[in-house]
């Protein structure tokens, strides 16, 4: 597939510039999503980028889709979200799962976090670096108790 925006972000990571990176799987990333325009946004990223399920040779897709379903327990047990989404976007990423939280006291609809459009990328939504360190403490906790 031709490069993404997941395929940027795995970059950074391999090049240890990615500070919204929580942890490595066998075969994905775990990230706390760089805009919080919705709060507690995190990103299960597939180390694979293709642009169907089905492209993904069988064991791996295996691994990934029990993977994808340990980080979504963690990010549900730490950030509490009303619902996770799993989408396979050909449009800016490849397989991926997005942990959503739509806390009640926003104006935002529940949906996919692209509904959100352009605004979603805003400078301040960037979170700070102690709320970055806090969201992904309390991630790693659930990721350690989940053994991922």
């Amino acid at each position: 597939a031709d490069s993404c925006s997941d395929c940027e972000r795995i970059e950074l990571i391999k090049k240890q510039k990615a500070p919204y990176f929580v942890r490595e799987s066998k075969t994905g990333y775990v990230v706390i999503g760089d805009n919080q325009r919705i709060k507690r946004h995190s990103l299960f990223l597939c180390k694979q980028c293709v642009s169907e399920l089905h492209l993904l040779a069988p064991e791996f897709r295996y691994g990934f889709l029990t993977e994808m379903s340990i980080a979504a327990e963690a990010v549900y047990k730490s950030f509490k979200p009303e619902k996770l989404n799993y989408e396979l976007l050909r449009v800016g990423g490849g397989v991926h799962m997005h942990g959503i939280y739509f806390p009640e006291e926003t104006a935002i609809r529940p949906g996919p976090v692209w509904q959100l459009g352009k605004g979603l990328s805003s400078e301040k939504y960037r979170p700070s670096s102690e709320e970055l360190a806090a969201l992904k403490t309390q991630l790693n906790i659930e990721l350690d108790k989940l053994l991922l």
